[in-house]
C-alpha cells in the first residue's frame, strides 16, 4: 500500500466521502460497506486471518504501513498548504490536548457514559444464570410446541438486544468524549458556519443511546425479574440522552453522509 493507491481510491466515484466519519463501526450491518472506502481498504489490508489477529505480528505490521502512509500524507498535505511542520511548537501543542481531553473526560456526560459502561459489565456477571434458565425455557417451549409460542423468534429478538448493549456499551462513551473534546476546541467564531464535527459525533452517541435503551427495553420483557435493575439502567440513559442533547442540541439535525442525505 502507498499513498498514491489511496489517492486513486479517495477519487473513485463509489465511495461516500466522509461516511466513515460518523458511523457507528458496526460493519457487518452496515448499509453502506460497499460506499465506504475505510471498509474497502480495511478489506484489502487485512485480508487474511493471521492480519486480523491483534496477537499475531502481521496484524502490527500492517498497522504500522497504513500509519507510516497515512504521516507521509499528512506531511505532503502540509507542505503543500505551507505549513512547515518542523516549525511546529508540538510539545506545547500536545500539552494543550492534553488538558483537553483531560477536561473532557471529566465532563458529566463522559462520566455518566463511563459509569454507564460498569452498569453493562456489572449486569451481564451477576445474570449468567439468567440466561441459563431462558435457554432451558425456551428449548422445553420448542420440544413442547406451545401454541402461541414461538421460542425460535425469542431467542433471537434476545441476541440481538444483547449484541446491540455489548456493541455501543464502550462505543457511547468513545464518541461522547470525542464529542465534547471537539466541543472546546471548536471555540472559534468563525467555525460556527460550519457542521460541526462535535456534532456529528453526539449524534452517531444520540444514535447508540437511542438503540441501547430499546435493547434494554427488549430485555426488560425477557427478565422481569430483574426489571429494578434494568430501569436503573434505562433512567440512567436517558438522563444521559437528555443531558447529551442539552449539550449539542443541534446534534439530532446534523447531516451525515450517506446516512442522512
Amino acid at each position: 500500500m502507498d499513498k498514491e493507491y489511496i489517492k486513486r481510491l479517495a477519487e473513485d466515484p463509489r465511495f461516500i466521502p466522509g461516511v466513515y466519519n460518523y458511523c457507528d463501526r458496526w460493519c457487518e450491518r452496515c448499509p453502506l460497506t460497499s460506499r465506504c472506502m475505510n471498509f474497502a481498504l480495511s478489506e484489502e489490508q487485512f485480508d487474511d486471518p493471521q492480519s486480523r489477529d491483534i496477537n499475531n505480528e502481521a496484524f502490527w505490521q500492517k498497522l504500522s504501513e497504513m500509519f507510516q502512509v497515512t504521516l507521509e500524507m499528512v506531511k505532503e498535505t502540509a507542505k503543500e498548504q505551507g505549513i512547515d511542520l518542523d516549525s511546529l511548537d508540538l510539545q506545547q501543542a500536545a500539552q494543550e490536548h492534553e488538558e483537553i481531553r483531560n477536561a473532557a473526560k471529566n465532563h458529566e456526560c463522559c462520566q455518566a457514559a463511563k459509569a454507564y459502561r460498569k452498569m453493562v459489565k456489572n449486569w451481564f456477571d451477576s445474570s449468567k444464570d439468567l440466561f441459563d434458565e431462558k435457554s432451558d425455557e425456551l428449548g422445553l417451549q420448542a420440544r413442547l410446541e406451545l401454541p402461541n409460542s414461538d421460542p425460535a423468534k425469542e431467542a433471537s429478538g434476545l441476541k440481538d438486544a444483547v449484541d446491540i448493549i455489548r456493541w455501543y456499551r464502550h462505543f457511547i462513551y468513545v464518541k461522547l468524549l470525542r464529542a465534547v473534546r471537539g466541543s472546546m476546541e471548536e471555540a472559534s467564531p468563525s467555525l460556527d458556519e460550519f457542521p460541526k464535527d462535535s456534532d456529528g459525533s453526539a449524534k452517531v452517541a444520540l444514535i447508540a443511546i437511542d438503540r441501547s435503551i430499546a435493547a434494554w427495553g427488549q430485555m426488560f420483557t425477557h427478565f422481569p425479574q430483574r426489571k429494578d435493575n434494568i430501569l436503573d439502567i434505562l433512567v440512567h440513559l436517558d438522563r444521559l440522552r437528555r443531558k447529551t442533547e442539552s449539550l449539542f442540541p443541534d446534534a439530532r439535525e446534523f447531516i451525515r453522509p450517506g446516512f442522512d442525505d
